[in-house]
């Protein structure tokens, strides 16, 4: 990760867990599963890609729509992951779900945080 966004909690963490979605997504592949692959691709990555878009916000309004999207984004990959944990027929994606934990909790300290402010 680039030094301008190491001290970045959330930037860190989306990045990571994009990593880990897209080896997922691979798994996904392997087994035929491509639709399924393509929706947790997009959802889990662009968790990310919204919250770093959030760094460069043009307000606080703006700032916080960007979080918001995150925050819808992650909703939609808990879904598909939960998808995969619950089927006999998918990969297990207990860690992954774990990992998005944290993600979401601080994505919505952000979101609520930066409304009082």
């Amino acid at each position: 990760m680039k030094d301008e966004f190491k001290e970045n909690v959330i930037i860190n963490l989306t990045f990571d867990f994009a990593l880990k979605i897209i080896d997922f997504c691979d798994e996904l592949e392997a087994l035929r599963k491509y639709k399924l692959s393509e929706q947790l691709f997009k959802s889990g990555t662009s968790i990310g890609a919204n919250a770093r878009e959030a760094q460069n916000a043009e307000s606080k309004a703006d700032f916080i729509h960007k979080f918001k999207i995150s925050a819808k984004e992650v909703e939609e990959t808990e879904y598909w992951l939960l998808l995969c944990k619950y089927s006999d027929k998918l990969p297990d994606s207990t860690q992954l779900l774990s990992d998005l934990e944290p993600i979401k909790k601080i994505i919505s300290k952000i979101i609520g945080t930066s409304r009082r402010i």
